[in-house]
């Protein structure tokens, strides 16, 4: 698949001029660099995954031969993520574990998961021994503390259709996690926007253990994220109005849920052909943005 080249040409225009949603082709981190600072309400967003995932870009995030490595690129490319939130603003950041290879040098095909198959795998990290957890969503989000950002909250993905495993020395997964960071000690969280309903009829406080199916995207040979994952985010971390950005757009959920909210949205993607399949997704329901090219 062809890539869009570095954004290195010209500024960027800001998009509070033209008040509607946006995508741009390009690097993630090369991008957030030429957006303003202080305008995005909240972001959500799935990086690639380390070591689990081909997705057919030299160079791409979650190739990295060492874990330090991809940890580093996702600080710095989140560095310019917090630049461009709102003193206010939240981050939603889902990641996804993984086990060390044990001295595998490449993943077999998956029928149900054709992105799976990889022509690489990363070494075992340092310290970590064949068959370990990992612990990678920790691991980035420890990271992330370290730099500056505050870790709020520890959210719970309970898939009850979990992706089929053919281990028998442990529980098959069906969970992962979102990370709820904040730019600053004060933030802005709308809790009554996704206040749980009880048995008895009452609200409470939104549990941080979150049910949710997968849902496949037949048109995408990836992950996606389902869009009632992350309603809960747009909901309490902006309001109507409010620009909501995704530096790793993909098929466009988080377009597609920010505009059915009535938010506007920015994304960043790397491959053309995904932001062809998220125009078409967010088309069936009347959405469009506008697509800067580099």
């Amino acid at each position: 698949m062809s890539a869009y080249p570095t954004v290195t040409q010209q500024p960027l225009i800001p998009v509070k001029a033209s008040k509607e949603s946006v995508v741009y082709g390009g690097d993630a981190y090369d991008v957030l660099k030429q957006l303003p600072s202080e305008f995005f309400q909240t972001a959500v967003t799935s990086p690639p995954y380390w070591g689990l995932r081909d997705y057919g870009v030299e160079g791409q995030i979650g190739s990295e031969a060492h874990l330090e490595d991809y940890i580093a690129h996702l600080v710095r490319v989140f560095s310019e993520l917090r630049r461009v939130l709102k003193s206010d603003g939240t981050l939603w950041l889902n990641l996804g574990d993984s086990y060390t290879s044990g001295g595998r040098k490449r993943r077999a095909p998956d029928k149900k998961n054709p992105a799976r198959a990889m022509s690489y795998r990363a070494p075992t990290p340092e310290g970590l021994k064949p068959k370990d957890l990992i612990g990678v969503p920790w691991r980035m989000t420890f990271a992330l503390q370290e730099a500056g950002w505050y870790l709020r909250s520890e959210i719970i993905w309970h898939k009850p259709n979990p992706h089929p495993e053919s281990v028998k020395d442990r529980p098959t997964r069906a969970h992962e996690t979102i990370f709820l960071l904040t730019k600053s000690e004060k933030y802005y969280y709308d809790s009554d926007a996704i206040m749980e309903s009880t048995q008895k009829g009452d609200h409470r406080n939104k549990r941080s253990v979150w049910t949710v199916p997968t849902q496949p995207l037949k048109e995408a040979h990836f992950a996606t994220f389902p869009p009632k994952l992350i309603e809960p985010c747009i909901m309490a971390g902006s309001a109507p109005g409010d620009f909501v950005l995704d530096p790793f757009f993909g098929a466009g959920t988080t377009g597609l849920v920010a505009a059915l909210r009535d938010r506007n949205f920015v994304g960043i993607e790397l491959q053309a052909a995904y932001i062809e399949i998220a125009r078409k997704r967010l088309a069936k329901y009347g959405i469009s943005f506008k697509e800067k090219r580099f």
